[in-house]
């Protein structure tokens, strides 16, 4: 694949959409995935000489490189941890004028909307970990589900609130 631009272009094509597959399925984002996708195929290109088709298919071994990318994306795209004096300028900035308060009071009331459409023990999850901010393995010991299921559960939640919001803000435009 090295050093012929056609046939980089074939083996992109060949395995782009299992690619695109894995990433959309982690992140749940269509461009975030196209991302993950283009630097699957770069990781790929640079580690050529690693592959070893005695431990799987280049299927198998592309689908590894785009699942742990997708993994490492969702770790970068997380909160970030506020001080207690940058917050509080925070929410004078976003409450601080009538048309503001406005603007957040309509973004909850829809938050809210888009959490009671969500399975229940998904808004559960969600709330539990978003709202009072308990961990998955909290989330599970409260709920007494495995720790897997509680963190399927926020997932699910979560891309499903962020897919709802999106949409409505694409209403609102």
């Amino acid at each position: 694949m090295a050093g012929d631009p056609e046939i980089a272009a074939a083996f992109v094509r060949r395995f782009q959409s299992r690619v695109f597959g894995v990433a959309i399925g982690v992140v749940g984002d269509a461009q975030l995935a196209e991302d993950i996708a283009q630097q699957t195929f770069e990781q790929a290109y640079r580690h050529a000489q690693v592959y070893d088709p005695r431990r799987g298919s280049v299927r198998t071994w592309l689908s590894a490189i785009a699942h742990n990318q997708a993994i490492d994306a969702l770790r970068a795209h997380k909160a970030t941890p506020v001080a207690p004096a940058d917050l509080e300028d925070m929410v004078e900035t976003v409450t601080d004028t009538p048309e503001r308060y406005a603007l957040t009071a309509e973004a909850a009331v829809e938050l809210r909307r888009a959490v009671a459409a969500l399975p229940r023990d998904q808004a559960r999850a969600v709330v539990m970990a978003g709202i009072y901010g308990m961990t998955a393995q909290q989330v599970a010991d409260f709920e007494k589900v495995p720790l897997g299921t509680a963190k399927t559960r926020i997932r699910a939640a979560t891309g499903k609130l962020r897919a709802s919001l999106a949409t409505r803000q694409v209403d609102h435009d």
